[in-house]
């Protein structure tokens, strides 16, 4: 369990005051200057150590991916903080929003200066309108403070920092979908290469992070980079925010080790299973994209990008959806293919054409209108979707009906057998 003293998020309930008076006295905007000082190269080398993994889903080693941004480049450079968070199941960046936006603020500029970069975009999703209306009063309390600005915090180096609300679109997510809205086009992801750490934003060379990532960044800077990976496992250290949901008694998010059990993380934080641990039947670990898991797995699974990645899902954004005995687990995955069916943004075939197959399958396989040879059929297409799309869409549509094949193909042969029997009774009743 994690120590309250290796907290990086002190203000996730909202106990505490969110404006920058607030935020200072819980250690935030404190040494900045210092930090700022000790230059690009000891920032990047530090965030390396610390084996700092990206929030946002993909687990991309934070430090090396900002060893990307070309250390000369005659265009700007830029920061983009993807603050789009529509994965379902997560709500983890929206409560360091609402609460903790100064910790935010604090690691952009930090970021920015480990990367030479003047400007920072976040691009905030379009639904969060509250959340909007405070990150914003937080960037003009720091620019008031002179935290940003042409002489961030007092140390000569000019940052600027710009806040971006999205209009609701899931596939904005993506960060190269995002960097086209950005521009004021259609959210539709780009081809790559080049990568936004050549060809970005506006054309210029841009680093894409996720909320959480940057946020914890001031705090690994401050304590060191041996503090965070004496936290969690090796290749996986650090604190984590959990989205806990679904059949459990306290649903919550709550800042854990990397590397907790499963069964621990919802026992203990979120008061347990509805009905008991025995009346658990699957639980999807890392968000709707990642593959279910049967409670078999849950028993013993440690909650960290390798240890899932071990048992074929993955940790993703973290978000833990709960599922009890009650669940129709099979009608729980076709609302997920209908979910991505409908926010595929069309561009690639396999995407757009195979979504919306795989949900139609789906439907039937709920009703158990289909064949059992449909099933093997249903899992081959989801291997031409997977892989084959410009972004990852394609494999978040993939993934859930890949899991519910390999844990819960039974369920979905007894559907069919049953259905098959009741045309049967009602033909010979006529």
């Amino acid at each position: 369990m994690l120590a309250d003293k290796d907290r990086v998020f002190t203000n996730l309930f909202g106990e505490h005051d969110w404006h920058l008076a607030g935020a200072r006295k819980r250690g935030d905007w404190d040494g900045t200057r210092e930090i700022i000082q000790k230059g690009r190269d000891w920032i990047v080398n530090e965030v390396k150590e610390s084996g700092l993994r990206g929030r946002g889903g993909a687990g991309f080693p934070t430090g090396l991916k900002w060893s990307f941004m070309p250390k000369t480049s005659d265009r700007p450079t830029y920061l983009v903080v993807n603050a789009d968070e529509s994965e379902p199941g997560t709500c983890k960046d929206r409560d360091i929003l609402r609460w903790d936006p100064h910790k935010l603020l604090e690691g952009c500029v930090l970021a920015g200066v480990g990367m030479g970069v003047g400007a920072a975009y976040i691009y905030i999703r379009g639904e969060f309108y509250n959340e909007a209306l405070r990150l914003q009063a937080a960037i003009d309390e720091a620019y008031a403070a002179g935290l940003i600005g042409k002489d961030a915090c007092a140390s000569g180096y000019a940052f600027d920092l710009y806040l971006h609300r999205g209009a609701g679109a899931y596939i904005c997510g993506e960060e190269t979908g995002l960097l086209e809205s950005l521009e004021g086009r259609k959210g539709q992801p780009r081809l790559k290469p080049p990568f936004p750490a050549q060809v970005g934003l506006y054309g210029c060379p841009t680093t894409v992070n996720n909320v959480e990532t940057i946020a914890v960044v001031p705090a690994i800077l401050k304590r060191g980079a041996g503090w965070f990976t004496g936290i969690g496992r090796p290749r996986n250290s650090g604190t984590k925010i959990f989205c806990i949901s679904g059949h459990v008694n306290a649903p919550c998010n709550v800042e854990e080790e990397m590397g907790i059990s499963l069964r621990e993380l919802i026992e203990r934080h979120a008061g347990g299973v509805r009905g008991g641990w025995d009346n658990l039947l699957a639980v999807i670990p890392g968000g709707s994209s990642v593959p279910v898991l049967p409670k078999s797995i849950c028993d013993t699974v440690l909650m960290d990008f390798d240890s899932l990645q071990a048992v074929k899902s993955g940790l993703g954004t973290a978000a833990v959806i709960v599922m009890d005995k009650s669940t129709d687990i099979v009608k729980a995955i076709a609302r997920l293919s209908e979910f991505y069916k409908h926010e595929s943004c069309g561009q690639c075939t396999p995407c757009r054409e195979g979504c919306g197959w795989m949900w139609r399958v789906m439907e039937r396989m709920v009703e158990g209108s289909a064949s059992p040879a449909e099933i093997d059929m249903l899992l081959d297409v989801s291997y031409e979707v997977e892989g084959h799309t410009i972004c990852a869409l394609g494999d978040a549509a993939a993934w859930p009906v890949q899991g519910l094949i390999r844990h819960f193909r039974p369920e979905m042969e007894r559907r069919i057998g049953e259905y098959r029997e009741l045309v049967a009774r009602r033909r010979q009743a006529a």
